[in-house]
């Protein structure tokens, strides 16, 4: 069994729960919107959120039905952070009672933002500050837009202690040593602008835009893209993040490219653009094979 598979054992597979205490969850056309719901915590993440999220997210990737899933915010912040106010949220010994009260089981946090795994897209609409865990963790999504005027901060050396969910890892490789360090850092405050200029996110637009211009690009993949080869463009681009040889790189892309054009899913794409009409595909996210 696979790491994924492994993960999506954890929630009802083919059952995705609608009823959360901190985050709302509405699911249109194929596309899932994931709400954090505290606004008056500036949806600051207590551990009831992180579990919430565990369910939901994993859920909607059991669905073969959701094609593309979008994060928000409530109100005017994106997420403020672990809830500091919330002592439960350090130390692992308090994510092992927190665990047992939930009648959760989960190995580890890290597990339950493995967004990596997933054969669906996780797309970032941030719509407001995006601080600590509540930046780090959308830095694992695949697609994140901004509000221009969004404060994001990488904050935790500001607090002593170190920045999480794998930046030290991820933040190099997507926009360069120099200017990872800095932000890692110094943990300063910066824009959202700022941040599509440095290529944390894909674009910054106006903060009454930033949940539409998401749900457009979700939209659009869920409509027009196989679901099947989103899922294999998902997992080879992650991949290859940790593969130094290119040849060995294009050996596995070349065999999947084969793989991919074996399949109904892409006599079906040339026809409908040839009759210019709306794809019906035939292979699911969970039907792209292992490398």
């Amino acid at each position: 069994m696979s790491d994924g598979s492994i993960l999506l054992a954890e929630v009802n597979i083919g059952l995705v729960k609608t009823d959360f205490e901190t985050i709302l969850l509405d699911i249109d056309g194929g596309v899932a919107t994931v709400t954090l719901n505290r606004p008056e915590m500036k949806n600051a993440m207590n551990l009831r959120m992180e579990q919430d999220l565990h369910e939901a997210m994993w859920g909607l990737e059991a669905d073969p039905d959701v094609r593309a899933i979008v994060v928000t915010g409530a109100g005017d912040a994106f997420c403020s952070g672990f809830d500091i106010s919330d002592p439960a949220a350090f130390g692992a010994d308090m994510h092992k009672q927190h665990d047992e009260e939930l009648g959760t089981d989960s190995d580890s946090v890290s597990d339950r933002v493995a967004y990596w795994r997933m054969t669906t897209p996780v797309i970032g609409a941030i719509n407001g500050a995006a601080v600590g865990a509540g930046l780090t963790v959308p830095m694992l999504y695949d697609v994140r837009y901004a509000a221009e005027d969004a404060k994001l901060s990488f904050r935790f050396t500001r607090l002593g202690i170190l920045p999480d969910a794998a930046s030290h890892w991820l933040l190099p490789r997507m926009i360069g040593i120099p200017r990872a360090m800095e932000l890692l850092m110094s943990g300063r405050t910066f824009t959202g602008a700022e941040a599509a200029e440095l290529g944390l996110v894909s674009r910054a637009v106006p903060k009454a835009e930033v949940l539409g211009v998401a749900q457009e690009f979700a939209h659009d993949i869920a409509t027009n893209c196989a679901p099947a080869s989103v899922a294999l463009v998902k997992r080879l681009v992650n991949r290859f993040l940790a593969e130094p040889d290119i040849a060995s790189a294009m050996a596995v892309e070349t065999k999947l490219v084969w793989w991919s054009g074996e399949q109904p899913d892409a006599m079906e794409g040339v026809m409908a653009w040839m009759q210019r009409r709306p794809p019906e595909w035939k292979l699911s996210k969970h039907d792209a094979p292992d490398d």
